[in-house]
């Protein structure tokens, strides 16, 4: 299969045989707004971490198109397991950018309630989050949730862990209901792809018996059609799919990386020639669709989402030193219980100083 392409770099559309989308203006220049206020949200968290209101970032600058995409295909019943970089299929998801930020700033354990947005708390170790996904999907088919698909991101670099590997075995074997979205960024954090795979990362999917797609990632049309059939696909019990999503990271790993060790400007240079926001941009404007006041506009409004987050991030109150304890165990736990009381006895020595050289 050929890669699928709806839109070209040029912002020229595009038809593919295999994938027919129909989007209208306002649906264009809505993703257009989503892909711009998620890159000016991700500038905002890598500045935020640079001025040390972060303890780390994983910046997603040049994969807007990949999450944005996918993450307007879901259905409000859909399921997402994420990574720890999808913060624009977040922003689809309606979860506040904040919740992302208290996650890195190390205020709380998860950040946001999985139940109410349909995504699922982010992973860092990479690769397990497809075998939940799988499970989850398994247990949504036999509880008959046919209305309901489950969508699973991962990068890369993942496809050479084993739990990817044995996720797509259980996906294939027993035909559930959920969507493999690889987001193949070139590199795992310093390993590029070629070091991965020495087949495109999509055909790994026929060994398992499951389809494979490759769409440009860079391209929020493609990856909204793909993804769209391929979720229809797994409600309709027609069983998973694997999309290998063809995109760039133009940034770091995570804010603790220097990429320009390992990999080359020129390629960089490369993949900023087929941006994801500058191609949406030059569509609207060949078809007269948006004009400068349309994009000063969402311009401005990024630009203020992302001063009420800076203001919201550095007023978050920093978490009593005990909650470390807490939703560790449903149950009591002894043990937990015993290291919980000598670690207050510890805080309170501190207290306990304190009286003295007062006293003093």
């Amino acid at each position: 299969m050929s890669l699928v392409r709806l839109l070209t770099p040029d912002g020229e559309r595009v038809e593919h045989p295999g994938y027919d989308l129909d989007v209208t203006p306002e649906e264009t220049r809505s993703l257009y707004r989503d892909l711009v206020i998620v890159r000016r949200l991700d500038q905002e968290a890598t500045s935020l971490q640079r001025q040390g209101e972060l303890g780390l970032w994983a910046p997603l600058l040049g994969q807007e198109a990949a999450q944005v995409g996918s993450g307007r295909a879901l259905a409000a019943a859909d399921m997402v397991f994420p990574t720890y970089r999808e913060h624009g299929v977040a922003w689809c998801r309606g979860v506040d950018p904040l919740n992302l930020l208290r996650l890195f700033r190390g205020t709380t354990h998860g950040g946001w309630d999985p139940a109410g947005h349909n995504f699922h708390l982010y992973t860092l170790v990479i690769g397990s989050q497809a075998l939940h996904a799988v499970g989850y999907a398994m247990g949504v088919q036999r509880d008959g949730g046919d209305d309901a698909a489950t969508l699973a991101y991962f990068g890369d670099g993942a496809t050479s862990q084993g739990d990817v590997n044995e996720a797509l075995v259980w996906a294939g074997v027993f035909n559930a209901p959920i969507v493999f979205f690889c987001q193949n960024n070139q590199w795992a954090i310093s390993a590029p792809t070629e070091r991965q795979s020495r087949v495109p990362l999509y055909r790994r999917a026929e060994g398992f018996g499951i389809p494979g797609v490759r769409v440009d990632g860079n391209d929020v049309f493609a990856c909204l059609a793909v993804t769209r059939k391929a979720l229809a696909d797994a409600r309709s019990g027609r069983g998973p799919t694997m999309i290998e999503a063809l995109t760039y990271r133009m940034g770091a790993h995570t804010t603790s990386d220097d990429p320009t060790r390992y990999r080359d400007a020129a390629e960089v240079d490369e993949w900023r020639r087929q941006d994801p926001i500058e191609r949406v941009r030059a569509h609207l404007v060949r078809d007269g669709h948006a004009g400068p006041d349309f994009f000063a506009e969402i311009e401005a409004e990024g630009d203020a989402l992302a001063l009420d987050l800076r203001e919201r991030c550095r007023a978050l109150p920093d978490p009593a030193p005990e909650a470390i304890y807490e939703y560790v165990y449903a149950e009591p736990h002894r043990p937990l219980a015993a290291e919980r009381a000598a670690f207050a006895a510890y805080l309170a020595g501190f207290d306990d100083d304190a009286a003295g050289g007062e006293a003093r």
